[in-house]
């Protein structure tokens, strides 16, 4: 086989590991496992079935991903084996993201999915048959430094996704290989074309895993009862009634259906509305109008359930950088303990529809250092 990939990966270790690569049917994992291939290591690949319950919609794509990674693997001379982890995804993943809805928070199911189902009861699995490591297709780097693990965020800006791998620590990163670190997305699906792989025009995956294309409340109603409450702007005028405040998030623009409807408060700037805060205790929905109306802004949050990747919190007050949700611009910022399980976060601008339930993720630099669950 012609190696299209020559100039872009190291050449081959001195010791050949065995690492078992998570193949989804996607592009990002099929050159994760060449790549390792043609650098020497013993590779063997596992499609994961994350998400169980019959979809008589045809909103999962599970069949056509395992015939797609199926056809990756038998073309790059690869085992194959499936695994079916939805019993761990629903208990584990699954029913805290319903908890965390119901209780009018918005979580982030991808960040959850990789703490326990990629990096844990994938990891353990793969160790539990003799690999040495694991290896996904996300974009990160791992790098041992001052003897101990460090993630640093991808070389190609736009696909990093440490914000998503905040949670791992010392012991997975030790297991993990990320292939795609050095490389940028096009040319992975550069690689992809090359090898004439069925994967390498695939559309990515967006959306929360077990949604999929489906409406966001919709697939919601199935499992949260409807609460009915008010809808009132940010003058306290009546507009509207929702459903639950469960179904709507922070800075949520669709879906308020309130369009067309004469407001009394000289609301007549044509400019669109958000939801801006959910009062849990009244469950009152309150929007503002425009997007950046003063609701929606904030220079401050508190944080929990922290996780620092080196096992160690930093001492506060601390100066960092930190996202409060994918694809932001690392923004400026002061860390300061209120308990050794709750932080405070001053941002040197206000940020716009910070969200109890996301993550907040810190970075140095290019070096993701941990993060937490917003509180408020």
């Amino acid at each position: 086989m012609n190696n299209p990939a020559s100039k872009h990966h190291q050449s081959a270790p001195d010791t050949p590991k065995r690492i078992v690569v998570g193949l989804s049917g996607g592009v990002d994992s099929s050159i994760a496992a060449y790549l390792l291939k043609q650098q020497g290591h013993d590779i063997e690949a596992l499609f994961m079935k994350n998400w169980e319950e019959d979809d008589q919609d045809g909103h999962c794509n599970a069949a056509e991903d395992y015939s797609d990674a199926r056809s990756v693997s038998e073309q790059l001379a690869i085992p194959l084996c499936e695994r079916n982890f939805s019993a761990e995804y629903w208990d584990n993943v699954f029913e805290d993201c319903l908890s965390e809805f119901r209780a009018g928070r918005t979580p982030n199911p991808d960040i959850l999915c990789n703490k326990e189902i990629k990096f844990n009861v994938f990891l353990e699995h793969a160790i539990s048959t003799g690999a040495d490591a694991i290896a996904t297709g996300h974009y990160a780097q791992v790098k041992y430094l001052k003897n101990r693990y460090h993630l640093f965020k991808a070389v190609d800006k736009n696909k990093d996704q440490t914000y998503f791998l905040y949670t791992l620590d010392q012991a997975k990163l030790a297991r993990t290989v990320f292939p795609l670190g050095e490389l940028t997305k096009d040319t992975v699906r550069e690689i992809a074309r090359k090898l004439k792989l069925v994967t390498h025009d695939k559309k990515d995956s967006t959306g929360i895993c077990f949604i999929g294309e489906r409406k966001f409340k919709t697939f919601l109603q199935r499992f949260i009862n409807k609460q009915p409450g008010e809808i009132r702007t940010a003058d306290n005028e009546l507009v509207g009634q929702h459903e639950g405040l469960s179904f709507y998030t922070i800075g949520q623009r669709k879906g308020l259906e309130i369009g067309g409807r004469k407001l009394k408060l000289g609301h007549n700037s044509g400019e669109p509305w958000y939801v801006a805060k959910k009062d849990l205790k009244t469950n009152t929905l309150i929007i503002a109008q425009g997007h950046d109306h003063p609701l929606l802004l904030s220079d401050k949050l508190t944080a929990n359930q922290l996780h620092w990747i080196s096992g160690k919190a930093p001492e506060t007050p601390f100066h960092c950088t930190a996202k409060t949700r994918y694809r932001q611009a690392d923004q400026p910022c002061t860390i300061e303990e209120i308990n050794k399980d709750e932080i405070k976060v001053s941002f040197e601008t206000p940020q716009r529809a910070i969200t109890p339930g996301q993550s907040i993720v810190f970075y140095n630099d290019e070096e993701c250092l941990g993060g937490g669950i917003i509180l408020k």
